[in-house]
């Protein structure tokens, strides 16, 4: 009976003794904390100060953005451009004064959320947000819009239909699925363009009847006017000439951009057979300069068009391309069959033909104008004749009037070629080839032009 107790009273010992090196432990640990905790330095009371602190800092920063949110707004709000967003339900959230304007919506029914549809009876502008969202980038689109205003009648409910407006839209994705639409009126500024299109069209109407009087006099002194006379009468004659050009060209832009494509002859035609045509037309002009023709493509190609004006097209290039070239230079004139990169039906087979010189080429910020009317480049394109270029039997003496070595450009020459091209449904493009360094021009034409082309 000793021996169990014993062993009893010494486990109860040990016990005891661990229980109470367990206690003097947690007491120094206290000890040590409980100072801490007093004195403000521990992590229970450094917590919530740094909580304060990060929410502070939190609703300061979401004022400051609040801020900005209602700076930008109350840009797009006063921005001269039209401006809305739809959501990824394609309805309407927010819409600025000037898309008010533009659409004839009016602010009341944006008291909550429609399809944009429902408000905006405009299927381009519904696609070009389907189109953005699609492929997440910006995309711009033209197209005239035609608003439909409410009748003053309070019991007739029908809509009545204001003038078109031509409307220019740069759609940018958003997140969440949203799109924004920046809109830009542009119908001010195509009537002030169609009224200066007219302007020209009527100058050019009334200069073509002095100029053939001016023509018909020059021809008849002419034949009857001997050396050195003779010589001015011819300059006089050319100089006429080279103005009633002109304004045939005017007139040809004028009635290109008035009509549509129902104003060409459409007939098939074989492409390589105008091109060599043409060339022969300006072979002697290629012959002073010792160029060369270099032609690839198929002998045989044929497309629908206007056979007088496409041929007008390949002589303003050409002859582009012999100015521009240096002596015994070669131009390149490539043709083939292939899918044109900005077509929306790639089923459909294009013409592409590429006229390539080995002169100076374009300057850089020549390029985004070179098709417009009377747009003439920096000097580096400018025709210069130098004495080694210049033709012996073009040398003048004495008795001739004074020239100078700077031949003349009108300006029209790319504008026409863009007109004609784009009347055939196509579209031309300029840039300065990468072997040669010299002008680059790219033209492509559909096969057979869409729509009926025999209608009157």
């Amino acid at each position: 009976m000793i021996v169990p107790l014993l062993g009893f009273l010494l486990g109860l010992a040990v016990g005891l003794f661990l229980w109470l090196g367990c206690q003097f432990r947690l007491e120094q640990q206290i000890k040590r904390i409980l100072p801490e905790l007093t004195s403000g330095s521990g992590l229970m009371r450094r917590f919530p100060e740094r909580l304060v602190r990060a929410i502070s800092h939190q609703r300061k920063h979401q004022y400051h953005l609040q801020q900005d949110i209602d700076y930008w707004k109350s840009i797009l709000t006063c921005a001269p451009l039209g401006h809305l967003q739809v959501d990824d339900q394609n309805q309407l959230i927010w819409c600025n004064a000037q898309a008010y304007q533009l659409f004839g919506i009016s602010p009341p029914e944006l008291n909550s959320p429609r399809l944009l549809l429902e408000i905006v009876r405009s299927y381009e502008l519904d696609e070009l947000i389907e189109q953005t969202r699609t492929t997440q980038k910006p995309v711009e689109k033209y197209w005239n819009f035609q608003p439909i205003a409410p009748t003053v009648e309070p019991q007739n409910t029908q809509r009545s239909l204001k003038p078109k407006i031509a409307l220019k839209a740069y759609s940018i994705p958003l997140s969440k699925g949203r799109v924004g639409v920046f809109l830009e009126n542009r119908q001010e500024l195509l009537t002030l363009a169609n009224q200066r299109d007219r302007a020209f069209s009527d100058v050019a109407h009334e200069l073509k009847t002095p100029l053939t009087s001016i023509r018909l006099v020059a021809e008849t002194l002419q034949t009857r006017l001997n050396p050195p006379l003779r010589n001015w009468i011819d300059r006089l004659l050319s100089e006429v000439i080279r103005l009633s050009d002109i304004v045939q060209v005017l007139l040809d832009l004028s009635q290109l951009e008035r009509g549509s494509t129902y104003s060409l002859n459409w007939k098939p035609i074989n492409l390589p057979d105008l091109i060599r045509s043409s060339w022969i037309a300006l072979e002697p002009l290629a012959r002073q300069k010792q160029l060369q023709l270099q032609y690839s493509g198929p002998e045989r190609l044929l497309i629908h068009g206007d056979e007088h004006r496409l041929c007008r097209v390949f002589i303003n290039l050409l002859d582009n391309s012999i100015k521009y070239s240096p002596l015994q230079g070669q131009i390149w004139v490539k043709l083939s069959i292939e899918e044109c990169p900005n077509s929306t039906t790639p089923s459909q087979k294009w013409v592409h033909l590429e006229v390539i010189d080995g002169g100076v080429g374009f300057p850089k910020t020549d390029l985004p104008y070179i098709f417009e009317r009377f747009y003439r480049g920096e000097p580096s394109r400018a025709r210069v004749l130098s004495s080694s270029q210049t033709s012996p039997a073009l040398s003048s003496n004495s008795s001739d009037p004074p020239r100078t070595a700077l031949t003349h450009s009108s300006g029209l020459g790319l504008a026409i070629v863009r007109q004609i091209v784009e009347a055939h449904q196509g579209w031309v493009k300029a840039s300065n080839h990468l072997e040669t360094g010299g002008a680059w021009i790219e033209i492509y034409l559909p096969q057979q032009p869409s729509g009926d082309l025999n209608k009157p």
